[in-house]
């Protein structure tokens, strides 16, 4: 089975650790990592190239921040342009069906804020859901997430076991 890791992160090496330690440790666990921010620094997606890595994945991970409760501006993008119809959904586009999907969201605030009647009143789960309703047209399968809160405040002991934790789920294959 083929994982491949996608990156949204504008400044991956200067500004995240939990995005940079995760994407670390997916390299680690002999996953391929593509920092989209990277490959596509003036937005311009090659998306022969996105749909090609996609079509051989089996399991897609999306690894991002949550900004003003919402994807980087690169991901919308990406999934705006990429996930084509008749490709990715319509009568014929079916060329992600049955394929797995885990999203990996970082949010900077700690997780009982995000809860109904928290600070802000809204769920992880609620902020998610754009992305995961894409499900009923493209047939991709959401595994249960990988979330990481408090990111703006963990401590370096903390980020490590979230690292450890990745990795071994990386490791297990099956999830």
């Amino acid at each position: 089975m083929k994982t491949t890791v996608l990156v949204f992160h504008p400044h991956l090496e200067k500004e995240s650790k939990v995005q940079k330690t995760l994407a670390d440790k997916a390299r680690q666990a002999g996953i391929e990592v593509r920092d989209l921010y990277v490959l596509y620094p003036d937005f311009a997606i090659d998306v022969a190239k996105e749909q090609q890595v996609l079509e051989e994945a089996d399991r897609i991970i999306l690894q991002f921040p949550i900004y003003w409760y919402q994807t980087p501006a690169l991901m919308k993008q990406w999934f705006d342009a990429v996930f084509e119809y008749g490709w990715a959904y319509g009568s014929t586009g079916t060329k992600l069906q049955g394929k797995e999907i885990l999203l990996v969201p970082s949010f900077g605030a700690k997780e009982e804020d995000y809860q109904l009647g928290g600070r802000f009143d809204t769920t992880v789960d609620e902020i998610l859901k754009p992305i995961t309703t894409i499900q009923y047209l493209t047939g991709l399968k959401f595994l249960a997430p990988f979330i990481v809160t408090d990111a703006l405040s963990l401590s370096d002991s903390s980020l490590r076991e979230i690292g450890v934790k990745y990795k071994e789920l990386l490791n297990q294959r099956i999830y």
